[in-house]
């Protein structure tokens, strides 16, 4: 990122996207690309002085030890920051509108309440009416919890400080301000140093501060990518706002894992924990139809099971479409190459529209043999057996390649009734699971297929 010269007050241009400065207005960003994207600040002159000499400590001296935490008694938040809330730490939660955020700051701080503990919660938004109808709609209501509908940062570090909750939660980051900056709310400069105010605040007085962070249209974080930096958690709430289930995602976590997600069921009663999410995903999965199967997928420790479901039609249209939801679409491009080209199937003249059940995301190599089992079931219109899972990495040349946690996916597929495992090879000859499961080894795409469908329209 470029600099801009602060030793006086002057009018800078800053991108509301990336936090990119130029000292004239652009109609597009040279660093993120995005259009329309710059607004007018103003920024103050630089502090300078003679600062106070500090001395380093050698690093064996240091404190050592796990960070304490503190559990929220919500299983799916606890399970997605690594085992609680670090006191000191910043957790950033983002997310669509209506998706659950303010819903699950409530609930979080409510549960925090219950066990004797005082939180504070302020909000630039919304109105203390507002917020208190939420919390009794979701029975979120304790003597210990409190509220301020404030956005100057100055003030809310000086009621933490003073009060010293258990947990301070701030929605949203985008409406706070400092007075001492000639910017509006929202902007790039306010964002950050509003952020960097409430974190040095929570290092130095040991309290945790959850943030509410707004999306642009791209789902990604409104303001500067440092607010992103400057946080110890990121998490992403997704879903559709149209179903009932939400993702909790971890993309940032300095004490914990980065894999974990959590599962809710959006109520009336608000955010329910979902702690069986394979039964969720599979309990209106139709059976003996052609596009669909099942697929053990991990997500940090905990194995899920979902529905892949593919549908192959021939195209109207000169280029035919390569759709995926759920999945990466230039993944999809890729497997579809090597059933061409491999497989002997022909998808060249077809549409394809690849789905993931549940509105969950599968990120990970093992979903590549559920795709092209998907695919070939669809185009050949033959189902594949209800009771049959697959899971595996597809190479170019057709290869099924090992994946990491296989015992944990055959122990999930057993214990919700599937009879039949087809996995790779490699992973079936240095397996040995002890289960009543049927373990099917497989070295290359045209053996999957041969199990499946006896080779028909096949190479």
């Amino acid at each position: 990122m470029n600099t801009v010269n602060r030793k006086k007050s002057q009018t800078v241009f800053s991108c509301s996207s990336c936090g990119y400065q130029s000292i004239k207005w652009l109609g597009r960003c040279p660093e993120c690309q995005e259009w329309e994207s710059f607004v007018q600040e103003t920024t103050g002159p630089s502090k300078s002085g003679k600062l106070d000499p500090i001395s380093p400590v050698p690093l064996y001296l240091a404190p050592d030890g796990e960070e304490e935490r503190v559990a929220t008694s919500i299983g799916e938040l606890d399970r997605v920051l690594g085992g609680g809330i670090v006191p000191g730490s910043l957790v950033l939660i983002g997310g669509d509108p209506g998706i659950g955020k303010s819903t699950l700051i409530l609930q979080t701080l409510a549960a925090i309440a219950q066990k004797g503990q005082q939180v504070l919660y302020v909000s630039g938004e919304e109105s203390a009416r507002q917020i208190k109808m939420r919390a009794t709609r979701l029975q979120a209501l304790h003597p210990q919890e409190f509220i301020a509908t404030v956005s100057d940062v100055d003030q809310i570090i000086a009621m933490t400080v003073e009060m010293r909750p258990g947990l301070l939660a701030v929605d949203s980051i985008q409406t706070l301000t400092c007075d001492d900056i000639p910017s509006a709310p929202g902007s790039v400069t306010q964002v950050r140093e509003s952020a960097f105010r409430l974190l040095k605040m929570a290092k130095k007085e040991n309290i945790p501060v959850m943030l509410v962070g707004h999306v642009t249209k791209d789902g990604a974080l409104a303001g500067p990518k440092t607010l992103e930096h400057m946080v110890d958690t990121v998490l992403y709430f997704e879903g559709d706002r149209s179903h009932a289930y939400r993702i909790l995602r971890t993309v940032k976590n300095r004490f914990g894992s980065t894999n974990e997600i959590g599962v809710f069921e959006m109520k009336e009663e608000g955010l329910m924990e979902v702690t069986n999410p394979s039964e969720i995903f599979l309990a209106e999965r139709p059976l003996d139809v052609p596009g669909s199967v099942v697929l053990p997928s991990v997500e940090g420790t905990r194995p899920i099971l979902v529905e892949i479901q593919a549908l192959v039609s021939p195209t109207n249209l000169g280029t035919a479409r390569r759709t995926a939801i759920g999945a990466d679409t230039q993944r999809l491009a890729l497997l579809c190459a090597v059933l061409e080209k491999k497989a002997g199937l022909d998808l060249y003249g077809h549409d394809i529209f690849l789905n993931i059940a549940g509105g969950i995301r599968i990120d990970e190599p093992a979903l590549d043999l559920g795709v092209v089992c998907a695919l070939a079931s669809s185009l050949l219109d033959r189902p594949i057996a209800s009771t049959t899972v697959v899971c595996g990495e597809v190479g170019l040349a057709g290869e099924v390649r090992a994946i990491g946690q296989m015992d944990m996916r055959v122990r999930e597929a057993e214990r919700l009734g599937f009879t039949r495992f087809i996995m790779p090879k490699g992973n079936r000859d240095r397996g040995g699971w002890k289960s009543s499961i049927e373990q099917l080894g497989v070295a290359t795409i045209q053996e999957v297929f041969g199990s499946l469908f006896g080779g028909k329209g096949l190479k």
